[in-house]
């Protein structure tokens, strides 16, 4: 622990006390035509987000622009296969893990700065220590973000990385859906209206029909019952001959043997944690219907337009789902309403490690057959 801590007081030293002498130094370069975006979120979060990309490649503020983006590995394959095109240079980093090891933070900064941007682009609201820091160290002529909150940043480090920024954008009350931030932040940061009806993907298309059910959300607390998806497959088995798919990364295999084990044989098929992240969307485009958690899945279906069911919690009720009414394609949402939706997930509840939260929990398995059973 306390190496822990001399590890993020050096960290700490390098993101807030650096950037005031490496912009010094950039006082001496002319910033080269050239953006950096930085969106280092999960795969949920940057299929809504990768389209924006397109706009600003396509702007004609920033005619001639190159663009490079720093961005979470877990996107790698979706953004060197559908994203290439539009970006000079990619950078793949866990920002997330750089709290303790100031060498590597140091390190992807120096890279940074090297680069001699114009402008950074950083179109994340709940902005966080380590990418603040990078904007700082890569001292671009110009930085633009939100305002943002302290849901992933203290009060006293926003204080001081505030100030990394030329300029940060206040978001109004009426715009929550994380899709409709980022509508909004390009649209200001290009001065022209940006117009996208909704996420949207490219897939191929194929014969490979039938019914996909991600049992998992990457983390237990967030995902349903084991035993509701067990229930819930087999009023599905009971009524469609269509093949039955299990998806999802490493930390939904167990929930996929247990679903396996307590099924007839040959009820589903387990492709969870062999498939490509390319290979899952050319999946989900065929497929005649998806069932999952609050996930990258629904997203991807969204993009994809392929009809969904979402079991949905509280804790960020309306930013990532329901899709509001504007939108284009959205997944269909099932919930269980509490008094303490919006609480960031920091729930009041207390329950064991291995068991979702109450919200979650408490989303019956007859009001999701009911939603489902229409779409079969």
């Amino acid at each position: 622990m306390a190496q822990n801590r001399n590890l993020f007081r050096l960290t700490r030293f390098i993101v807030l006390k650096l950037p005031s002498l490496f912009r010094f130094f950039s006082k001496f370069k002319t910033p080269e035509k050239r953006i950096l975006i930085i969106k280092t979120d999960a795969i949920g979060d940057y299929m809504l987000f990768r389209n924006f990309i397109e706009v600003v490649k396509n702007a004609p503020l920033y005619a001639g622009y190159e663009i490079d983006l720093l961005a979470n590995p877990q996107c790698k394959d979706v953004a060197v296969k559908y994203d290439a095109g539009f970006i000079n240079q990619f950078f793949f980093t866990r920002t997330d893990d750089l709290d303790y090891q100031p060498a590597k933070t140091l390190n992807l900064g120096w890279r940074l700065f090297k680069k001699n941007y114009h402008i950074i682009l950083h179109p994340t609201y709940s902005r966080t220590l380590i990418n603040d820091g990078l904007v700082g160290l890569a001292a671009a002529r110009h930085a633009i973000s939100f305002m943002g909150n302290t849901e992933r940043i203290t009060e006293k480090y926003k204080l001081k990385t505030d100030k990394f920024y030329t300029q940060r954008f206040a978001l109004p009350t009426d715009i929550y859906f994380e899709f409709d931030r980022s509508v909004f932040f390009f649209a200001n940061v290009l001065g022209r209206e940006v117009k996208l009806p909704g996420p949207s993907i490219t897939y191929h298309k194929s014969n490979t029909k039938g019914i996909i059910i991600f049992p998992g959300a990457g983390v237990v607390k967030r995902s349903w019952p084991a035993e509701n998806f067990l229930e819930l497959i087999k009023l599905v088995r009971a009524q469609t001959a269509q093949t039955i798919y299990l998806a999802g990364g490493p930390a939904e295999i167990a929930i996929g043997s247990y679903l396996e084990q307590n099924l007839p044989p040959q009820t589903v098929i387990n492709l969870i944690n062999t498939t490509s992240l390319p290979a899952l969307i050319d999946l989900i485009g065929n497929a005649t219907l998806v069932i999952s958690n609050e996930t990258s899945a629904i997203h991807i279906a969204s993009a994809t337009q392929t009809k969904t069911v979402c079991i949905l919690g509280g804790g960020h009720f309306g930013r990532f789902a329901p899709y509001p009414h504007h939108i284009a394609f959205k997944p269909l949402c099932v919930y269980y309403k509490m008094d303490c939706y919006y609480c960031n997930w920091n729930c009041k509840f207390i329950t064991a490690n291995n068991e979702p939260y109450p919200c979650v929990s408490n989303v019956a398995v007859q009001n999701v057959w009911q939603a489902v059973q229409p779409l079969l």
